[in-house]
């Protein structure tokens, strides 16, 4: 576990708990995509809304994050709930999800480029990912100010590329930039057993 990143996010999430965990866009406005039912995950979850989004409609859910303030938030909430939702803390650069292990996976403003091969290879067939994060080409302050943690421009497609995209959008600074989808890129891409696909 690295404990400096843990630190950090623990005390970014202390006293947060006013703030109500939400799920990301990518994943609330394509929900209809999501399959009727199975295991589910949320990797490096911090408050949780995409995982409390995904168990209460049933879906068996797993939420990592290195932060252990993070994760037990969420488990009371999962338990006063009565959702079924499994938290825990995990180093998921270190520990990343298990080959075949899941229907869906859920990823929104974390990046880790070395994760998308364990991620791609995670997903069970028919199996989605629903991937938001922040870009370089932004217009405006939010998010992180080391350029590591930004996309390149479609960067996520070429991450993601063995999968099947079903959705991306990033509009980056085209345009009004008042109006749209901004300083963000989104992902909803299938995991399909194609001939060449590398899996």
């Amino acid at each position: 576990m690295n404990e400096a990143d843990q630190l950090k996010w623990d005390r970014i999430y202390t006293g947060g708990a006013e703030k109500a965990a939400e799920p990301c866009r990518v994943l609330s406005s394509h929900s209809h995509l999501l399959p009727a039912e199975g295991d589910a995950l949320d990797l490096a979850c911090g408050r949780g809304g995409n995982a409390l989004y995904l168990a209460a409609r049933g879906f068996s859910t797993r939420a990592w994050d290195v932060s252990a303030v993070a994760v037990q938030s969420l488990s009371d909430i999962a338990a006063h709930n009565n959702l079924p939702l499994m938290a825990e803390q995990r180093d998921v650069t270190a520990n990343p999800p298990a080959s075949g292990s899941f229907d869906v996976i859920v990823v929104s403003r974390f990046l880790d480029r070395a994760l998308a091969p364990a991620i791609c290879t995670a997903l069970r067939e028919h199996g989605l990912l629903f991937y938001q994060t922040f870009i370089r080409e932004k217009v405006a302050g939010t998010g992180p100010n080391n350029p590591a943690y930004r996309l390149e421009p479609n960067e996520l497609l070429r991450l993601f590329q063995p999968l099947h995209i079903i959705y991306y959008r990033e509009e980056g600074c085209v345009g009004d930039t008042h109006e749209g989808f901004r300083n963000e890129a989104m992902l909803v891409a299938q995991k399909r057993q194609n001939a060449g696909d590398g899996f």
